[in-house]
C-alpha cells in the first residue's frame, strides 16, 4: 500500500478503536498483534498483513469491507499479500450484512483463512482459472463458472494451481449484526 492509503487506513483503524473505547494495548492483545504494530498502523507506517485487518476487523466488530471502505475508496486501491489480492466492490446496507469483492490469486498460492465470526456465510464465484476453496479438510475444487458456498466461521483456504486465479466473493455475516 502506498502512503496515502496507509494513512486512511491507519486513521480509520485509530477512529473505530477510539469510538469502541479500546485502548492501542487492549485492541493489540485481542487481535493478537503488537502493540508496537498497531501503533505504527495507526500512524500510517505499517505494512498490515490480510490477515491483521481481519482480524482487527474481528475486533472492532465491524465487517471487514468496512474497515478497508475508506481505503477502497481510493481509486485502484488493492489490499494483497503473499500472491492474493482483494478488492472491495460493494457492501450491502441490510441486515444481514453483505460484502462483495474481487479476489485475484497468483499461481502456486495458498491463502489461509482464519475463521469469521460464527454464522458467516463465504460464496465465491471463479471467473477465471482454478482455485480449491473451502474449509480445511472439506474443500471444493472450482474451475471457471463455477460457485462454491461454505460456512466461514471455521478456518478456511483458497489454493491455486499453475494459473492465476480470479474470482468474485461475497461474504454474508451474521443475521443479527452482532458480533461483526
Amino acid at each position: 500500500m502506498d502512503k496515502a492509503t496507509l494513512d486512511t487506513l491507519g486513521r480509520h483503524i485509530q477512529s473505530l478503536r477510539i469510538a469502541r473505547g479500546l485502548s492501542l494495548s487492549q485492541l493489540a492483545a485481542d487481535a493478537g498483534i503488537a502493540k508496537s504494530n498497531l501503533s505504527r498502523l495507526e500512524q500510517g507506517n505499517g505494512n498490515p498483513t490480510l490477515d491483521t485487518i481481519w482480524r482487527l476487523s474481528l475486533q472492532l466488530q465491524v465487517p471487514f469491507g468496512n474497515l478497508i471502505a475508506p481505503v477502497s475508496a481510493l481509486v485502484g486501491t488493492l489490499v494483497g499479500e503473499r500472491g492474493v489480492q482483494v478488492r472491495l466492490i460493494d457492501q450491502g446496507k441490510d441486515n444481514p450484512p453483505v460484502d462483495a469483492y474481487w479476489m485475484s490469486c497468483a499461481p502456486h498460492t495458498e491463502r489461509k483463512a482464519e475463521a469469521h465470526t460464527m454464522g458467516t456465510v463465504e460464496s465465491i464465484t471463479l471467473l477465471s482459472g482454478q482455485l480449491e476453496v473451502g474449509i480445511e479438510g472439506n474443500t471444493k475444487t472450482l474451475v471457471a463458472g463455477q460457485s462454491h458456498s461454505f460456512s466461514a466461521d471455521e478456518p478456511h483456504l483458497y489454493r491455486t494451481g499453475e494459473n492465476w486465479a480470479t474470482a468474485l466473493l461475497t461474504i454474508v455475516y451474521h443475521p443479527s449484526g452482532e458480533g461483526l
